[in-house]
């Protein structure tokens, strides 16, 4: 154990934000808290708005819907633009919602909903609403690493990432970039913080400090994660999730199942598909888990039971794919051969 007080972590935690900046292909500051996703989600809406400011917060699934309840929750007026499940957020559909809206601070977007293995077009939806000059947050839990998020490129003003998807490790670290105008509207901010205020976490040159105690032990594996990510090249591990995701999805379509996700739009960390109507979804899953060691995710809120979730972001490799596959493949047939009818 170190001091976490001390010049050694201040080390560790130097590097680790210099390497996140390169992850999130950014200049602006990057703050780490103790915490998971839905925690950086809180962040981002209560340092940077006020009770009653009015926003848009695009929703294509569970995690969309549940940034703006939590919105919600803090007094925020929230205009939803909804998605069908399933579909991802059009150009066309943000750029009618923001004429509707002009009046919104801020934008809310969750660029890789997992829920329904949807990625929205991130780099297509920012520009919409830089030029109106709204403050875009945007939700990268699921995306960071694994897909292309150009943080300054784009004028991504808040991006939540978390230490448990793409770099392989645990959850328990949550980190944001911030941007001077990020950093301007948390001045003006006045929702109730304590925990999460960015200010505790701001770091200089000469000062590298945890707000808090720190996850100690969850560093170590961030670092080394990060430092994988940073040998191989963001381009190549790009490349290599984007191969990953269609190797999965033709691998489900060539087993006979039906993808959820409009394939025009379809996540390369996470692969949707419908359970077929003649199965029950639990009892797939449940074979799948005792008989072949494969977890699979489940539908969530109104898509329980109507379809599966695979998972393929971060070190995984095709073999583990193609066998997770062929797993499905037989536990379906194991289901239909015990019930016949």
């Amino acid at each position: 154990m170190i001091d976490a007080r001390g010049p050694e972590f201040a080390q560790v935690l130097e590097r680790c934000t210099v390497l996140l900046g390169t992850l999130f292909q950014t200049r602006n500051d990057i703050l780490v808290f103790p915490g998971v996703g839905t925690g950086g989600l809180e962040a981002a809406v209560v340092n940077t708005l006020s009770p009653g400011d009015p926003i848009l917060v695009a929703t294509s699934g569970v995690f969309g819907d549940r940034f703006a309840r939590l919105a919600e929750a803090f007094g925020v007026d929230v205009r939803r633009l909804s998605i069908p499940r399933g579909r991802a957020v059009e150009p066309e559909q943000l750029q009618e919602a923001l004429e509707e809206n002009s009046d919104v601070l801020a934008v809310l977007l969750t660029h890789s909903e997992p829920s329904t293995g949807v990625t929205n077009p991130l780099a297509e939806l920012a520009p919409l609403v830089r030029e109106r000059g709204h403050l875009l947050i945007v939700d990268a839990v699921s995306a960071l690493g694994a897909v292309p998020a150009q943080t300054d490129e784009l004028g991504l003003d808040v991006v939540i990432g978390g230490s448990q998807r793409a770099w392989h490790m645990e959850p328990g670290l949550v980190m944001l970039s911030v941007s001077e105008r990020a950093w301007d509207a948390s001045k003006r901010a006045r929702l109730p913080r304590f925990y999460w205020d960015w200010r505790h976490a701001k770091n200089t040159p000469d000062r590298f400090l945890a707000p808090y105690m720190p996850a100690l032990g969850l560093f170590y594996p961030l670092e080394n994660g990060l430092h994988e990510i940073d040998e191989e090249g963001l381009p190549r591990v790009w490349e290599r999730h984007r191969r990953l995701g269609a190797f999965v999805r033709a691998g489900v379509i060539a087993r006979g199942l039906q993808l959820f996700a409009d394939p025009a739009y379809a996540s390369n960390t996470l692969t949707t598909f419908k359970v077929p109507d003649d199965l029950d979804a639990g009892a797939l899953r449940e074979r799948l888990a005792e008989t072949h060691g494969v977890l699979l995710g489940e539908g969530q809120a109104e898509l329980a039971g109507r379809l599966l979730r695979i998972a393929h972001l971060g070190y995984t490799s095709e073999d583990e794919m193609r066998s997770t596959l062929d797993a499905i493949q037989l536990a379906i047939a194991a289901e239909r051969a015990d019930d016949p009818t």
